[in-house]
């Protein structure tokens, strides 16, 4: 039953895209392979037509919902407005962008050999010695001459030419070249190795795709491949084997051949003018000044600065998008908002890792423990955006599962979350809060330990102990003294590492035993899951969903995606 809960949705929709690229090639193909007008071009240049013109539906079909996933302000428009099992699917945006990229590279590959096999025909057919056939050099010498009122049908005007240069001499062949460089160059440099180790890389290769849809849209412009246009007087099928019955009616009547002009425009004016507008937000944003209200410097390398800026809205587990233009004129990064929407501000936490971040940190460091926000460079922020958190208030009951700094998304959902309960918000089904953080060393802890400690307290001075049950895993980064230090301090009411009357564990959590507590518990409802970390412990806890998911107890599994 996990199954169908959790992945049937969104192999449901794989499988619609599929089919649906599937059925756009089967039909283009067969329109091309079977349909009159075709036959004088598919005689010359043999099969490769049907394949050409089938995956150049594909390529269509693909490049006008790839920008889509991408355009993250009409996405968090939209999300509120859709039912929980839409609005999951749309958590995978990312997923489905590389995978339409992915189709794209195929189509791709298969209408550039399709089209090399027929240039190479187009030129061949030109030799008389091998294609001495009436038929094919009478189609071959068609010009366009409004005297004798003929229209051509190869575009290869002289014998032995060179296939690639004069492929080159075209609009669609130079268009077809610079499309599949860039679509190389933005593919290759979009690996996890890549992005990790080198986002500039990523983020500046990948807007080739400029260059990728404005050779796109005038690729169709060369008008190379011509169809018959007067079938109705001079049935190619009936007039081609027999070169004789060209002397007498209807096949003494000259064949006319058009181009049908382009086509993708019309596929991709839609995606890119949302995408143009998608842009212009950002743009206009950008020139937003947030005002920095406070830098708050953390232990581990850890930076906290809240903002605020007029007409601010947010979610809580939502994120933004920063740019300081005095570090990178066009750099934008993702961080999750830490900050509740009952706050008079929003706020995020960011550890310094990378050159960005490590500027960033840099001018906001004046020696001290506290910082001059008056000399802080100038900030902007894009979003916010939705996530998978956000749907946290769609449950009776949430696990909520933070490995490392994976953890921020949950300081917005765990503060909001109890702002709203102490205020009896009718709207709250929540009932009942599992919250797991899991760190591989002690250091990590340091920050979000004061949030922790805060709601701890709040829980306690209104006897509301159990609605938010925390568990801390410390997985490895204790050494033989802090090992000493822990057992002394067995007996101590906090816990010696976080200071929190929840003592710390030691070790990975047994998930296996806490979704079977977990299900047994809230019998009759369901559990909302939502997980911010790495893929590994993602498959551990997406196995356990669908494992323990049953008709009693449905467990939700959500992932935060950037």
């Amino acid at each position: 039953m996990g199954w169908w809960v959790n992945e049937f949705p969104k192999y449901f929709i794989f499988l619609i895209w599929i089919g649906l690229n599937i059925m756009l090639f089967t039909l283009s193909y067969v329109k091309f392979d079977t349909e009159p007008k075709y036959y004088y071009l598919k005689y010359i240049i043999k099969g490769g037509l049907p394949v050409a013109r089938g995956s150049a539906t594909m390529l269509n079909f693909n490049c006008m919902l790839i920008l889509l996933p991408v355009c993250r302000n009409l996405l968090s428009l939209i999300r509120p407005c859709l039912p929980a099992v839409v609005s999951r699917i749309m958590d995978k945006n990312i997923t489905f962008h590389r995978m339409i990229a992915y189709m794209i590279c195929l189509a791709t590959a298969l209408h550039v050999g399709a089209h090399i096999y027929n240039f190479e025909a187009l030129v061949l057919s030109r030799d008389t010695i091998k294609y001495p056939d009436a038929t094919t050099q009478f189609l071959n010498n068609l010009a366009d001459d409004t005297t004798t009122n003929t229209t051509r049908l190869n575009p290869i005007r002289k014998e032995d030419l060179y296939p690639v240069l004069e492929l080159l001499k075209t609009v669609a062949g130079i268009t077809g070249v610079v499309i599949t460089l860039c679509l190389i160059i933005m593919v290759s440099s979009s690996t996890e190795l890549i992005r990790r180790s080198y986002f500039e890389v990523f983020w500046f290769t990948h807007h080739l795709f400029v260059i990728f849809f404005i050779g796109l849209v005038f690729h169709g412009f060369g008008e190379l491949l011509r169809s018959q246009n007067n079938t109705d007087v001079h049935d190619p099928e009936v007039c081609v084997d027999d070169k004789s019955k060209w002397k007498d009616p209807p096949c003494n009547i000259t064949p006319q051949f058009a181009a049908a002009g382009p086509a993708t425009w019309m596929w991709v004016v839609g995606p890119m003018f949302l995408y143009v507008i998608e842009r212009c937000i950002r743009l206009y944003r950008s020139f937003q000044t947030c005002e920095v209200k406070k830098v708050v410097k953390h232990p581990s390398k850890v930076i906290e600065i809240q903002m605020r800026k007029p007409g601010w809205k947010a979610s809580a587990g939502q994120y933004i998008f920063l740019h300081c233009p005095s570090i990178s004129p066009l750099e934008w990064h993702p961080f999750t908002l830490t900050s509740c929407p009952e706050e008079d501000f929003f706020s995020v936490h960011i550890r310094v890792v990378g050159d960005w971040t490590e500027a960033l940190a840099k001018s906001c460091d004046d020696g001290g423990d506290s910082v001059d926000v008056s000399k802080i460079p100038r900030l902007a922020c894009d979003g916010p955006f939705g996530t998978a958190s956000t749907d946290v208030f769609r449950h009776e009951n949430v696990i909520c599962v933070g490995a490392g700094i994976g953890v921020t998304p949950f300081a917005s959902i765990l503060k909001s979350i109890w702002y709203r309960h102490n205020a009896s918000d009718a709207n709250l089904r929540i009932k009942k809060v599992y919250f797991y953080w899991i760190c591989p060393d002690t250091n990590a802890f340091e920050w979000f330990a004061d949030l922790l400690q805060s709601l701890e307290q709040q829980m306690i001075e209104r006897g509301k102990n159990d609605f938010l049950d925390y568990n801390i895993y410390l997985t490895r980064g204790w050494g033989k003294g802090d090992a000493r230090n822990i057992v002394l301090h067995d007996g101590d009411t906090e816990d010696v590492i976080t200071g929190l009357k929840q003592k710390t564990n030691y070790g990975r959590p047994n998930w296996d035993s806490i979704f079977q507590t977990a299900a047994q518990t809230h019998a009759g409802s369901d559990v909302g899951v939502f997980f911010c970390g790495p893929a590994v412990l993602s498959h551990t806890l997406h196995i356990m969903s669908n494992k323990h998911t049953t008709d009693k107890c449905v467990f939700y599994y959500n992932k935060e995606n950037f």
